[in-house]
């Protein structure tokens, strides 16, 4: 059944749209559950919409989901389990430090859409939710996406190259100087990576390893593009 991803600024309302769509989606035979962030971050987040996901239930996000790269990741989940989903964007709320930077939903963008967007106590549109999520056909399976535990040849060379290349810049930025708290670039990558301390060769040869085991179990060609970036979240995380 449909996911629903909100987004939003911290004190938007998330947490109170999602009980809004919880008691407005919910039937005898149409479960709902509310996915909320918890200890484990995005990857674990991540996992607890996948493990909900089913053709009966309905899962609804309550998050930030701030990065465009993370809503990305949720896109293709959806994809892999062939089921509709739609963005709910709470606008208002303050910026937190904590939160790091919100990058805004485009519906422009596939993994943006249907996009709805709800100021304050404007009532939710639900009639229009329920038509993206139970009367829209979901969006097609890539052929990299239906049950192949290992993609291609080149999308795996791609993994093992620019992961190579994101280890490279992040040692050579610290042999180079680079302190903890500082910003370090990576070529080819939108995002950047500030370490709270030094990493060694071996523990960012480990944490590459979980990461191509973990990118092995979800392929998708669309992931190309943003392999850099994701990398680099996954370090971010691993290493708070």
């Amino acid at each position: 059944m449909p996911l629903v991803v909100l987004c939003g600024l911290p004190g938007s309302g998330k947490s109170r749209r999602a009980e809004e769509l919880r008691g407005a989606l919910s039937g005898e035979e149409r479960p709902v559950h509310v996915v909320a962030e918890a200890v484990g971050g995005r990857a674990a987040l991540r996992a607890e919409v996948e493990r909900r996901l089913s053709r009966r239930d309905v899962v609804i996000v309550d998050a930030g989901n701030e990065l465009k790269s993370f809503r990305y990741e949720l896109y293709c989940v959806t994809k892999h389990a062939g089921t509709p989903h739609c963005l709910l964007h709470c606008a208002g709320g303050a910026p937190h430090p904590a939160a790091g930077s919100f990058e805004t939903p485009d519906s422009r963008n596939r993994w943006d859409r249907p996009l709805f967007t709800v100021h304050g106590q404007e009532p939710l549109p639900l009639a229009e939710i329920r038509a993206a999520l139970f009367e829209s056909r979901p969006p097609p399976p890539n052929q990299s996406t239906r049950s192949q535990p290992l993609q291609s040849a080149g999308f795996l060379h791609q993994l093992d190259r620019v992961t190579q290349e994101v280890l490279a810049a992040v040692l050579a930025a610290q042999r180079s100087g680079a302190q903890p708290g500082e910003l370090i670039h990576v070529s080819g990558a939108s995002e950047g990576l500030v370490l709270n301390r030094p990493l060694g060769m071996a523990e960012l040869s480990r944490l590459r390893r979980q990461f191509i085991s973990y990118t092995k179990m979800h392929p998708s060609e669309e992931n190309l593009p943003q392999l850099a970036n994701m990398f680099l979240q996954y370090l971010s995380r691993s290493v708070q």
